[in-house]
Order: structure tokens, then sequence, then C-alpha cells
């Protein structure tokens, strides 16, 4: 136990290394749940200096520090990160009185949330291709005459004026009602030097129409866990291309989820994970937006909405920036030229 310790520490000083202090210092310790590794949360937050309390005594653990509340529940793949709910791969346990997270969700989940990782290959965003999902023979969700491909078009054409406006280099996989090959839109951002992908789509279910609403950002599950969900998943859970951008892919994420909740006052249906076909293939830091439910009574008539569409393309907007701040590299700093001479000072 005292070596697996010792391994945990040297992992958590590398993954967070402004949160945690050299490994003497504290124990940390860890067990195997189902066949995976384990860490006990308390030590943890004692090692990154968070204040631990149960809320609900063997059942629900929130972490605190000056800058962010993170909660935790038992047997729940849930995690509320500053307000925002953002899926982990696997589920919480709570045994003997103390709550365990695992190791990898350490890796997957919270590091890209504390440390910001930088922007592929150190440079920064400039293009982004907005993929509107769905078209032509493939109408994706339909609800009464509405279907949609329409929508989706309609949505990712202001986003991409909006994107415009800020500065970037913004188009579509589609311009039109047609229908594009999943594993082809991934491939056209590529071959347009895409720094960023966003795959646009409204949600739908057939129980609960009346009660089902909400805003879900995915980005692709990383290599070994679950999805989120099931639907238009591939079958294996091996290493995908898009997987080389998986701390990337979840900031970029969460960013946009807060972004949309906030903005929108939607409902937060959280940031998930899903082997998404255009996810799995996209080279570059990509995200499917569900945007909300055509299903639902009140939120499809905002769907429907010219100036409901406007403002989501600005939370989107808004989202993208907020991502772009944090993986860029800092400007050079100015050169200043040498002064002639040192006796005038």
């Amino acid at each position: 136990m005292k070596f697996a310790a010792k391994v945990v520490l040297l992992f958590l000083a590398l993954a967070f290394p402004a949160l945690v202090p050299p490994a003497a210092a504290v124990q940390v310790q860890t067990a195997d749940f189902a066949g995976r590794r384990y860490v006990r949360l308390e030590d943890w937050a004692h090692a990154a200096r968070f204040d631990f309390r149960w809320i609900d005594r063997d059942n629900v653990m929130q972490l605190t520090n000056r800058s962010c509340a993170m909660t935790f529940e038992k047997d729940s793949h849930n995690l509320e990160f500053n307000g925002i709910n953002v899926l982990l791969c696997y589920p919480v346990v709570v045994q003997n009185g103390s709550g365990w997270l695992a190791e990898s969700d350490f890796q997957q989940t919270l590091a890209p949330l504390f440390v910001t990782p930088t922007n592929p290959a150190g440079g920064r965003i400039h293009t982004i291709v907005i993929d509107p999902g769905h078209g032509g023979k493939d109408p994706g969700i339909e609800s009464g005459s509405h279907q949609e491909k329409k929508y989706t078009l309609l949505l990712a054409e202001e986003l991409r004026d909006q994107l415009k406006r800020a500065g970037f280099n913004a188009s579509l996989t589609r311009t039109r009602d047609v229908y594009v090959e999943k594993s082809d839109r991934p491939e056209i951002a590529h071959e347009r030097g895409a720094d960023l992908f966003i795959s646009l789509h409204w949600n739908g279910t057939t129980v609960g129409k009346n009660d089902v609403k909400g805003v879900q950002t995915y980005c692709l599950t990383p290599s070994g866990a679950a999805s989120s969900n099931s639907g238009d998943d591939v079958s294996d859970v091996g290493a995908k291309p898009g997987n080389r951008n998986d701390r990337q892919n979840l900031l970029l994420a969460y960013d946009l989820q807060k972004s949309l909740t906030q903005n929108l006052d939607a409902e937060d249906r959280g940031v998930r994970r899903a082997r998404f076909a255009v996810l799995c293939d996209a080279q570059m830091p990509a995200v499917l937006i569900e945007g909300g439910y055509m299903t639902h009574p009140e939120e499809s008539k905002r769907i429907y909405d010219p100036e409901y569409r406007r403002r989501m393309a600005a939370a989107i907007v808004s989202g993208v920036l907020a991502y772009k701040r944090q993986v860029e590299p800092p400007p050079p700093a100015p050169v200043n030229p040498p002064s002639s001479s040192g006796a005038s000072r």
C-alpha cells in the first residue's frame, strides 16, 4: 500500500503541480474497486488544499477552496464543478465511510479543468469548422412538420457569421440541405486546417416530452471508458484519433456548456462523453452540442425562434473565446530597444 500511495502522489503532483505539495508531505490511500484503481477523495483534498465535508453523510461530498467547488455523489458519474455538471468516466465509490474517485478521472476529468492544456502544436485558434448535423436524406429529429436538419443549418449559419465578426475564419461542412457522410465531416475540417470542430444538433425524446429539456455538450470518450450514452456510438472502446486531444476536448466542452447554460438560462444536462463518429475522427479539439429538445413544448418554440438561435450562437462564441484565452500561448513580450546611454537615467 505504501508503494501504491507514493505512485499516486507522484501522479497527482504531475497532474496538479500548482495544487499538490511534494510527495513526502501527504499520504494518499488507494484501493481497487471492480478492478480499477481509486484514490481516497479526502486524502486528495488534503493534498490539494481543499476543504472536505459531507453534505449528506455517506452519499454526497463537497470539496471547496477559494475559487472552486466540486460535489460528488455515491455510485454516480455526476460531478458538479463550479455549478456545471460534468460526467465522470467512472462512478464514485463510498465504502467504510470514505469516498473514492477513479484514478483515471483525476487525469481525464479533473486535470483539464485545473491545469489548462495548451492548444495542439502550440498554435493560435483562428479557423473553426462548424458541422450542421444531419441533412439531405437524414432529417434527424422530427417533431410535427419540423426537422432537425433545418434548424442545425440555421444555427450554424448564424454561428458562422458571429464567429467571423469576432475575427475567426469560420465555415460549414454543408451550406444547404444535402447529406454529408459522418466520416467526411471531420475530414473536411482537417482539409481546411481547422483549429476547432463544432458539430451542432438538437435533441428529442419519446418519453417525458413535457419534462425533458436542456443543453448537453459532448466530447469524445477516453479510451477504455464507457460512454455517457450508447446512441450512434461505435462498438469498441479502443483509442481513436480524436483521443489525442482528450484534455482539450474536455475543456472546450466545459467552456461551451458553461456559457450556454449561463447565457441562455437553459437547463444544464451536462458535459458528456460519447464515441460519435464525427468526434472519433476529429484531428483537432472537437465537441458536439445538443442545443435543446425539439420534443419539449416550450423549448421547441425557442429553437424555432431566430432571436433565440442568435443568442445561442452568441453563447457559443463566448465559450469559444473563453477557451481561446486559456489555451493559446501568451503573446511574446515586447522587445525594448537598448538605451543609447545609461547616464541619462
